[in-house]
């Protein structure tokens, strides 16, 4: 079963943005806190549109 790249690069982004987002907030750094959330939501929705693309895929290779 082959996993989509928008998978592996929504994950990625997941886990920047939250690294980034843990480290605004402890540097009391709000920007960068707002910024780490809003990479960790892009990467959600990569995540999710490559899930669709991997289940339409395999959809496609039952049928």
């Amino acid at each position: 079963m082959a996993i989509d790249k928008d998978r592996v690069e929504g994950a990625m982004k997941q886990a920047g943005g939250a690294v980034k987002e843990n480290v605004g907030a402890a540097l009391g750094d709000k920007k960068m806190e707002a910024e780490g959330a809003a990479k960790r939501t892009e990467g959600k929705v990569q995540n999710a549109a490559g899930g669709v693309k991997d289940t339409v895929r395999d959809a496609a290779d039952k049928a």
